[in-house]
């Protein structure tokens, strides 16, 4: 099941940041495939989480400068409050006419698209062809490799246990020939993800 986390605020081909609420157990993690629709039947945008933001808020700081907290005060504060979440998405591939494209798509999201977590079947799916490792390794200004690996865990995990290693040789493979020319960088990532 899909589920909506929040609104595109700002995007770009490359990337968008997201604004939602407040982080609850459920939403995404660091790493996580998130799919925007632009329009229904024509275009899904995925991208992957690489930053998870909590913004300012005033009454955080007045609390915090009245000195001592008291435990409700910070419940209430956490859950009844509208906390300023921003989450930025790389953009790694696109759909369109029901054919996967991993790179990037024509044209970015617009401000205020609901953005939602791709199921364990979209992660499979996106992730039958390794295109999109390269444009991750190529991202600059994101921490790339600690991506890379919540990645390919992420998607090592939605498989059935029975495929899981097959995923991980395959994608050890492909971040062999991406990563030939950096053999400290390539041996500290594969040490990360293997089983």
């Amino acid at each position: 099941m899909n589920f909506p986390i929040g609104w595109v605020l700002r995007a770009s081909t490359v990337g968008f940041a997201v604004g939602c609420r407040i982080l609850q157990p459920n939403t995404p993690h660091f790493g996580d495939l998130v799919k925007v629709v632009l329009h229904p039947d024509e275009m899904d945008i995925f991208g992957l989480i690489y930053d998870v933001q909590v913004k300012d808020d005033p009454s955080v700081r007045q609390l915090i400068l009245a000195g001592e907290m008291e435990p409700e005060a910070i419940m209430d504060q956490r859950e009844n409050r509208l906390v300023p979440i921003e989450i930025s998405v790389l953009v790694v591939g696109y759909q369109q006419h029901g054919v996967t494209i991993q790179g990037l798509p024509p044209q970015p999201p617009l401000s205020l698209d609901l953005i939602t977590v791709g199921n364990d079947a979209d992660l499979r799916s996106f992730t039958t062809q390794l295109d999109y490792l390269r444009l991750i390794i190529n991202a600059s200004q994101i921490p790339t490799d600690e991506l890379l690996i919540a990645n390919i865990r992420r998607s090592a995990a939605a498989r059935p246990p029975d495929q899981q290693y097959g995923f991980l040789l395959k994608v050890g493979r492909e971040l062999a020939r991406l990563l030939n020319q950096d053999l400290v960088r390539l041996d500290a990532i594969l040490r990360r993800i293997k089983p």
